[in-house]
């Protein structure tokens, strides 16, 4: 270690307590903030020399306090690492990272931008036996790797401020990831709700991966037993690792492999045999400990935040899966494609179509059969109205009004704060930007904001609008200029103002 690092724990509970235990053995734990007396006067007792406190506000202040570890409840994870990193602090979240992709960029921005660790508790990267199966994939002990699965079973811990699948499959998805080595095109799940009508108690999930990779998880907190097993199918091997197993056999190693004979697949099946981790045993947690140190002094972490916001990222699509499919009398109206993400409160109108890699922010409202092409940002907080066509590479910031029927070219940009700088905030700052009715934004056109974009208006392709735009203009260079006028169904008029192909005739003011 570097520098003395002083550490404070946020909720010493259920988790937090060997928390507590791991980071006073490693001697950097400072202080336990908690808000149970109870706790706080045994944990005082069980670890001389440490303070306590129920001030979270305290522990931000205190200038002794380098980094915090945050144990809470998951629904408290994104607030108070974003308090913790805006006062300068180290950061450990404990999974998940947020309850949010968009929570989760945002405090992997906002810890490079202070210049912070932002580590998550993915203990089994941590896991000798994970390790072990890394070395022997790379090495190419196991082959081609073709198929992965996991079983996260128990009885309890049952929560409330989360379903299973974001307090137990956050571990699985991240060791699958760190295995594959890539993030899954296709992702599908379901879940059962048994104790609770809104809380899914158990959920299975199937992911695809490019290179032909399958896996599945299945997490429930109502199982008769505790069951904590990972499976790797190789092409020339097999391994198991089984976390409820002694240490001499948590890995099983087996040389099955499939054979073809006239066409037909047959088994070979061979003996099992242990690998011992007893001579690189070491409690995960204690490495993971060590590994957040490692991190404060500058060390890259297996689990950085990066790390854990594509954990995030994938969590997310699992739980839009089974959203879509828990309830077949409730299918929706509308079509999201997989690898597309979707946050709370968000209205999504019928025959709506949101394509590939897109993500729709919290608080936005998509109108009637709109298009949404690929890798698409739209929100927070924007209105699109009906039959709008967003098509590929198209951010729609805050600040921005689409009407009915309009027409977003590939690659069209949207501003909201007329000066941006990197190390200034300027939420306060936008500047509301409105396309009415019928408008066409051309491939690669540029629109300031604060104007207003008028009914039927059309924006050549590369233009940059600098100023409001009339009724059915049409304009074109940088900066934008009129150019003449459009009608209604997109055709240019002459000078008479009569459209040549529906016989309307443009009355201009």
């Amino acid at each position: 270690m570097a520098d003395k690092v002083n550490i404070a724990l946020i909720g010493a509970g259920h988790w937090g307590k060997n928390l507590a235990r791991v980071f006073y053995e490693l001697g950097v734990l400072k202080t336990i903030c908690e808000s149970s007396e109870e706790i706080r006067k045994r944990k005082s007792a069980k670890y001389p020399g440490i303070t306590t406190t129920s001030s979270f506000a305290d522990v931000l202040a205190s200038p002794d306090i380098h980094a915090v570890v945050i144990a809470t409840p998951a629904e408290l994870h994104y607030s108070m690492a974003k308090k913790s990193l805006l006062a300068d602090k180290h950061v450990y979240v404990e999974k998940p990272l947020a309850m949010t992709a968009q929570e989760g960029e945002e405090l992997v921005q906002l810890a490079e931008q202070q210049g912070k660790a932002l580590f998550v508790g993915h203990i089994l990267q941590y896991h000798s036996a994970v390790q072990t199966i890394k070395k022997m994939l790379h090495e190419g002990e196991l082959g081609k790797l073709q198929y992965i699965y996991s079983n996260r079973l128990n009885l309890g811990k049952i929560r409330r401020e989360e379903n299973i699948l974001w307090s137990f499959a956050p571990h699985d998805i991240s060791v699958i990831l760190s295995l594959v080595g890539e993030e899954p095109i296709e992702v599908t799940a379901t879940g059962t709700n048994i104790l609770h009508p809104k809380i899914a108690d158990t959920t299975i999930t199937n992911m695809r991966f490019s290179s032909g990779v399958g896996a599945h998880i299945f997490v429930s907190w109502l199982h008769p037993f505790k069951e904590q097993k990972l499976v790797i199918i190789g092409d020339r091997k097999m391994v198991v690792f089984d976390d409820t197993a002694p240490v001499d056999k948590k890995l099983m190693l087996y040389p099955h492999q499939i054979s073809w004979q006239n066409g037909i697949p047959v088994p070979e099946k061979k003996e099992g045999a242990a690998i011992d981790l007893t001579q690189t045993w070491e409690e995960p947690l204690n490495k993971e400990g060590r590994a957040f140190i490692d991190a404060i002094n500058g060390k890259p972490a297996l689990t950085d935040g990066a790390e854990g916001l594509r954990v995030l990222k994938v969590l997310q699509r699992i739980q839009a899966s089974m959203d879509n499919n828990s309830s077949p009398l409730k299918k929706k109206a509308y079509f999201i494609h997989d690898s597309s993400l979707i946050d709370e409160n968000c209205e999504i109108g019928a025959d709506t179509k949101i394509w590939h890699f897109s993500h729709i922010l919290k608080n936005t409202r998509l109108g009637n059969n709109v298009n949404i092409g690929q890798n698409v940002v739209i929100g927070p907080d924007v209105v699109v109205g009906n039959n709008v066509k967003i098509q590929n590479n198209v951010s729609v910031y805050p600040g921005v009004t689409l009407e009915d029927n309009v027409f977003c070219g590939p690659s069209c940009v949207f501003t909201n704060v007329i000066n941006p700088r990197s190390s200034i905030p300027r939420k306060y700052e936008i500047l509301k930007t409105r396309v009415r009715e019928g408008a066409t934004l051309g491939a690669n056109a540029t629109i300031l904001c604060g104007i207003t974009i008028g009914k039927h208006a059309f924006i050549g392709a590369g233009s940059v609008v600098t100023q409001d735009v009339k009724d059915n203009a049409l304009v074109f260079g940088n900066p934008a200029k009129f150019q003449g006028w459009m009608c209604d169904c997109g055709n240019r008029l002459d000078e008479s103002l009569q459209c040549s192909e529906c016989g309307k005739v443009l009355k201009t003011s």
